[in-house]
């Protein structure tokens, strides 16, 4: 009586500790294993695998990233291949490896619990290979291995585009059980994640890999709290497309136009130089245009750029306007005020290097002989010198037009020192805008790990 009474005391003991017993095998084949299962552990698999309501199932997580598939701003997503393991114990369940005749064996997804873990910013289907089975270990050990394409929802920031960082986070967590229920636990690193992904990434296109950050999290809502695994995908952007396409073409073309003002500028053939660089900018930038991310959150700092740039040749165009019309039409001004003369001619004139000319000392002197009475045989001689006076006075009158009045050549010169004037602030303000522009690109651009 009392060697009967002892195996159905530990068969008692069994049950009560775990939520299944230990397999017994008849024989080391799989269908001997699998009876044992269907008959422990198969009529349970609506019921979470503890062993009381009050306890909870550990779920370790670990996840690879074997592509970048693609980033859409416009519709703020990002699309990643992943690979996507779970693991977790079933409470009680073991079979001797020797007895059963194995030590890992692959069960039908649908003949276990499995937990109802999901990614929180899933934005689409998940359209990849769908995986039938798991594999159970004799310690009651469930791993779960699986591809997961993931479409989810990433608020991208392009504000540095084309030198951008981008931050998306995948949250693993449970969809209905809350964290006294089931908790998630990082099977490895975040540093290790990182180091297999670039082992056996396959797909980046024009982004990068960068980093990734990990971090077990609670989500705290009304009705209780959810225990979540956030992972942390750092990308970035390789620019080199960009910068070839869009940032060194216009850089030429603005260079060019800073080079126009060394053009006369009484030549009609400069503002007809500036005229055709903006359209040729116009057209480069529609070509361009699908290359720029398209997104009504924030404005790219490259734009900001283009507007500037052909804001400088508009800019440029309207000067170059300004300084033909004084030069052109200064026969028809006034003298040069006062104000103006001491202001531009006087100062300005050497801030910008170009020192008024000296006036000449020379005097012309017209000088008329005394009219005395001439022997008849003078008169040849006299018309030839009258004739002499008129030329001159020709002469004079041509150079008079040539070199024209004294206004319209203070006009002249107020239109060139201002036009050198107005050269001075256009390199200034290209450098100065450029500059702070990279600035700005390289500051936002360190990502502080």
């Amino acid at each position: 009586m009392t060697q009967m009474t002892a195996p159905l005391i530990f068969i008692c003991f069994s049950l009560i500790q775990g939520f299944v017993a230990a397999l017994n095998c008849t024989s080391p084949t799989p269908a001997s294993l699998f009876d044992a299962l269907e008959k422990e552990l198969f009529s349970r698999k609506l019921l979470r695998p503890v062993k009381s309501f009050s306890d909870t199932l550990n779920i370790s997580i670990d996840m690879t990233v074997l592509g970048i598939l693609g980033v859409d701003e416009q519709a703020q997503s990002l699309t990643t291949f992943l690979w996507q393991v779970l693991e977790w114990d079933i409470e009680g369940l073991s079979w001797d490896e020797k007895e059963c005749g194995t030590k890992r064996v692959s069960v039908p997804r649908e003949k276990l619990w499995v937990p109802d873990v999901h990614i929180a910013e899933f934005m689409d289907e998940d359209t990849s290979p769908q995986t039938p089975y798991v594999y159970l270990y004799n310690t009651g050990r469930v791993y779960d291995d699986k591809p997961v394409r993931v479409v989810s929802s990433c608020r991208l920031v392009i504000y540095t585009f084309p030198f951008d960082i981008q931050n998306c986070t995948l949250t693993f967590g449970s969809y209905l059980h809350f964290a006294e229920e089931i908790r998630m636990i990082q099977s490895t690193t975040a540093a290790e994640v990182l180091k297999e992904s670039r082992q056996v990434i396959q797909t980046e296109g024009e982004w990068e890999l960068f980093d990734i950050k990990a971090a077990e999290t609670t989500l705290e809502i009304d009705v209780g709290s959810y225990s979540e695994v956030k992972y942390y995908i750092i990308l970035r952007r390789r620019p080199l497309l960009y910068v070839v396409n869009l940032l060194i073409p216009s850089c030429f073309l603005i260079t060019v136009d800073l080079f126009s003002f060394l053009l006369p500028p009484d030549s009609v053939d400069r503002s007809s130089f500036k005229m055709t660089l903006i359209l040729g900018y116009t057209v480069f930038l529609l070509i361009m245009n699908d290359l720029l991310p398209v997104t009504g959150e924030t404005t790219p700092l490259i734009n900001v750029f283009f507007c500037i740039s052909l804001a400088l040749m508009v800019a440029s165009l309207l000067e170059t306007v300004l300084i033909t019309n004084i030069q052109y039409s200064s026969s028809k001004y006034s003298a040069v005020p006062h104000w103006i003369s001491v202001v531009v001619l006087r100062y300005l004139a050497v801030v910008v290097c170009l020192p008024p000319k000296k006036k000449s000392n020379r005097i012309t002197v017209s000088l008329h002989p005394p009219a005395t009475v001439k022997p008849p045989l003078d008169l040849t001689l006299d018309e030839l010198r009258r004739l002499s006076r008129d030329l001159t006075a020709i002469r004079l009158q041509m150079d008079k037009h040539f070199q024209g009045s004294k206004s319209s050549h203070e006009w002249q010169m107020v239109g060139t020192v201002i036009d050198r004037l107005l050269f001075g602030v256009y390199i200034v303000f290209i450098s100065a805008s450029f500059i702070t522009i990279i600035c700005i690109w390289i500051l936002n651009n360190v990502y502080i790990v």
